[in-house]
């Protein structure tokens, strides 16, 4: 049961004298597990179990859940979870992503007063903004770093990073180090777990390999 900070004895916020607390604790595992809560597809939760996700008060695709495990609208909604969808905007786009130029020395201040489509439009996941604009420190910030203006909206931005990360998933893999003076003879034979996919590129090694390798 939830209790708050520097509190005991606490039942849904509310105080209660050890005595009574001991009491109803028993009766309300015993109540939620004779009388279980049903959801709208027929999944029982009983005591003990994480809250239904009908019961969030946030939609999926406005959660960290999107980020490490996307879903499409369908995808959520058949799963029981609520879905936002983007308030309709009316952005007056006054450049193209595609008209751009590629340097960045070649921007003039003016471009702060451009209103840039997304080079996603809209039709991603990404809760796509489908337009922006940028901001006085933004560009300067590219002009010290010498960097090209961005085809896509903060939001496309952020998941295309994410995109960069591994998946929060590990596969049984086998080290790929065949060199002799790392303690072995031909192939290594230690596996270990990585979330680095078999049909990787990359030298996957294990750390006794990695560590002879670059130490």
């Amino acid at each position: 049961m939830y209790r708050p900070k520097n509190k005991s004895y606490c039942i849904l916020n509310k105080q209660y004298t050890k005595e009574e607390y001991e009491s109803l604790i028993p009766r309300i595992k015993e109540h939620m597990m004779t009388m279980p809560y049903i959801d709208q597809k027929g999944r029982v939760y009983k005591y003990g179990e994480f809250f239904p996700p009908e019961l969030s008060p946030f939609a999926y695709n406005e959660t960290i859940a999107q980020e490490y495990f996307p879903l499409t609208k369908e995808e959520a909604l058949n799963q029981g979870y609520r879905w936002k969808d983007p308030e309709t905007k009316e952005y007056q786009i006054t450049m193209k992503p595609e008209s751009l130029p590629d340097h960045i020395d070649t921007i003039r201040d003016e471009i702060l007063k451009e209103t840039i489509g997304c080079l996603h439009g809209g039709t991603c996941l990404h809760q796509c903004t489908t337009a922006f604009r940028i901001i006085p420190e933004e560009l300067q910030f590219y002009r010290r770093m010498h960097l090209p203006l961005p085809r896509l909206c903060p939001n496309c931005r952020h998941y295309e990073r994410l995109c960069q990360r591994n998946p929060l998933r590990l596969w049984r893999r086998k080290c790929m180090c065949d060199k002799n003076t790392h303690g072995h003879e031909g192939t290594c034979p230690h596996t270990f777990e990585t979330s680095y996919a078999p049909e990787r590129p990359e030298l996957v090694y294990c750390e006794e390999c990695y560590q002879r390798e670059v130490v």
